[in-house]
């Protein structure tokens, strides 16, 4: 029983609650105790119309309830404590955290799926310069990886070569044809792009001041 209270318990957290229970089921297994978790057992209101053998079944029951017990609460926080004080078995303290976290996970679900559709949507505006692009793209990025997805940098460089503005068209095949993108970080190629939209901006401001120096003559 001292072993048993010395194991290392799972903490549950906001973002881990798939692999927690998981984690917390094989426990449980390994105590002996998930079949008290998942199904309870009957509470006997008088004991005394209760045959020895029964007796001592519902009280091995309810050492192993309070077992487990003991176990969901060293999982929790605080504010998970708060939770499941009212449960009075395992089997309450259980349900009630699967019922918060299944909510919070099939949230969780929803808001990924959104991002995910803005991420594939994203495009360069004709009028938005290269910093401001990056700055909305990364955002979205940020966002699906604090959502638990598994996006690359490469895939994020993929999708800006692909939906920058066409201005872009020769720096971006320059890019490709020159640098093994695989390697490449998204600060160079945010670097590669700012320094090649400040050169054509230089390059406008010259042809514009030319013509206008031309027309006033």
């Amino acid at each position: 029983m001292a072993s048993s209270m010395n194991l290392q318990v799972p903490h549950l957290t906001k973002e881990n609650y798939e692999n927690w229970s998981l984690q917390m089921k094989a426990l449980f297994g390994s105590q002996d105790i998930w079949e008290i978790v998942e199904k309870g057992y009957v509470e006997h209101q008088e004991e005394a119309v209760l045959s020895t053998d029964q007796r001592e079944l519902l009280k091995e029951s309810i050492k192993n309830d309070k077992k487990a017990l003991f176990f969901i609460y060293q999982a929790l926080d605080e504010a998970n404590f708060e939770k499941v004080a009212s449960a009075s078995t395992s089997k309450q303290a259980w349900e009630i955290l699967q019922v918060a976290y299944k909510g919070i996970d099939k949230i969780k679900k929803i808001r990924l799926q959104t991002f995910r559709a803005k991420f594939e949507a994203l495009q360069m505006k004709e009028a938005e310069n290269v910093e401001d692009y990056f700055t909305r793209v990364l955002t979205i990025v940020n966002q699906l990886r604090r959502y638990g997805e598994t996006l690359e940098d490469i895939q994020v460089i993929e999708k800006i070569l692909r939906s920058v503005n066409d201005k872009f068209e020769h720096i971006i095949v320059a890019i490709e044809e020159a640098k093994d993108i695989e390697r490449m970080t998204i600060d160079e190629l945010m670097g590669s792009l700012m320094a090649y939209e400040q050169k054509k901006i230089r390059k406008s401001r010259i042809l514009s001041n030319k013509f206008f120096n031309q027309s006033s003559h």
